[in-house]
């Protein structure tokens, strides 16, 4: 299995439609029984492994952030992947995936401690072809070739870091923008550049991805300056890009790397609600009495908390894109484009996981106030019986003369008859009515 794992089918040489977690293929040309409609609830569990190894097979990988594993993991990992001999347990399949995450824990562990550790001060010049090297910021704009610009990524509570965004020849009110305790994404112009907030998921060991983290940028023609309250791992993204010769050309350019970088950095988290909130729904399907009311209530909050900021993003890099900036070329502008369609749909699957956990959430209520009536009529029908046969009980054991058979010694055994008949039409009439 941990061979399996590590032969992971976004690396040559592994055929992708192969499950990671099992030998079961599914062909995505022929579609399961019951699909039109009307199927039975396996048909509708097949067809959505079916739809799971599609995705496999065209290439779209996720990966899980609560496992803190860059390594894209395919979409069906988390799903019921069934095998010749029947579906795998769902112990295993937990077993599995954290065999997984242990490797993609030690894979990445190097690379955690890096964004960890990341310098309060980070500067690089840039040659505007590509390449792209980290400089002290004494060095900053030495560069006197043509399209060359800087980065400077500075962390916003650190008192040196501050002190030279005073000092760098940024107007007061730009500062005031960078260095501010809360922020939503917007973007504002100003002069000849810019300033850009965005929103990226948290995906810090033991952090929740919905606490997501802002990056506060100003853009110029020459010089790019962002802050930072907490790492955020797509810029290590675009670092590691540069350290890897594949830097930006322009500072447009450099922005829309960033934006993209964040919204696949939020793609693996909506992925996962989207998975959690699929379980949930065949639960309810299922008939499953316990299903997880904790789990529904944390994807609804997930995915208000993340909606939040995604349209506001969405708004903001449309400004960015429209306004008539000299620094900013068809091919940035159409990138931020590419972008902030990314983040609408983001915000639009959202928008479709809360409403989903809002219907799963009916449907527990409707399930719990259904059984809840069906157990009042049967305490309801149990009373309806035995109430005219507690009144005869009643009125023969009051404590007055004048009772009938009171002094006959097969009193008793016909008062017991009579009750038992009485019962006995009783039930019968109720069954009917029940029927009716």
């Amino acid at each position: 299995m941990l061979g399996a794992a590590l032969s992971h089918p976004f690396l040559p040489g592994l055929d992708p439609g192969i499950h990671l977690f099992g030998a079961h293929r599914v062909d995505p040309r022929v579609k399961p029984e019951g699909e039109g409609g009307g199927g039975s609830r396996v048909a509708l569990r097949r067809h959505r492994e079916a739809r799971s190894d599609v995705a496999i097979q065209s290439g779209k990988y996720w990966c899980s952030p609560l496992l803190d594993c860059r390594a894209p993991l395919a979409l069906a990992m988390t799903r019921s992947v069934s095998s010749k001999a029947g579906n795998v347990p769902a112990t295993k399949r937990v077993t599995r995936l954290k065999a997984y995450a242990r490797i993609c824990a030690m894979k990445n562990k190097a690379k955690a401690k890096k964004t960890a550790a990341m310098p309060p001060i980070v500067a690089f010049n840039f040659d505007g072809k590509g390449d792209g090297s980290q400089v002290v910021p004494a060095d900053l704009g030495k560069s006197r070739a043509a399209g060359a610009f800087s980065w400077v990524h500075l962390h916003g509570m650190d008192a040196k870091a501050v002190a030279w965004l005073h000092q760098c020849g940024v107007n007061p009110d730009v500062v005031a923008a960078l260095t501010a305790e809360e922020t939503r994404p917007r973007c504002t112009v100003h002069g000849a550049g810019a300033v850009l907030n965005l929103r990226g998921v948290n995906l810090n060991p033991g952090a929740e991805p919905e606490d997501m983290i802002s990056i506060r940028l100003w853009i110029e023609d020459k010089r790019v300056i962002s802050v930072w309250m907490r790492p955020l791992e797509a810029v290590q993204d675009v670092i590691d890009g540069i350290e890897r010769n594949n830097g930006p050309v322009t500072v447009g350019d450099l922005v829309a790397r960033l934006a993209l970088r964040l919204a696949d950095r939020a793609e693996p988290v909506v992925a996962m609600l989207n998975e959690q909130i699929d379980d949930l729904e065949e639960q309810v399907l299922d008939d499953v009495v316990s299903v997880h009311r904790r789990a529904l209530a944390d994807v609804r909050r997930m995915s208000i908390v993340l909606r939040r900021y995604m349209f506001p993003q969405r708004d903001a890099l449309t400004t960015l894109e429209i306004e008539d900036l000299a620094w900013l070329g068809d091919r940035e502008r159409s990138r931020l484009r590419e972008a902030a369609e990314r983040v609408t749909r983001l915000g639009e699957e959202l928008d479709t996981i809360r409403d989903r956990a809002q219907i799963v959430h009916d449907q527990i209520m409707d399930t719990r106030a259904e059984n809840m009536n069906r157990q009042m009529l049967v305490l309801t029908v149990v009373a309806a019986v035995f109430l005219p046969l507690g009144l005869l009980t009643g009125l023969l054991g009051i404590n007055v003369g004048g009772v009938p058979g009171a002094d006959q010694p097969y009193a008793f055994w016909v008062v017991c008859v009579i009750l038992v008949v009485l019962g006995v039409a009783q039930a019968l009439f109720f069954r009917h009515f029940t029927k009716r």
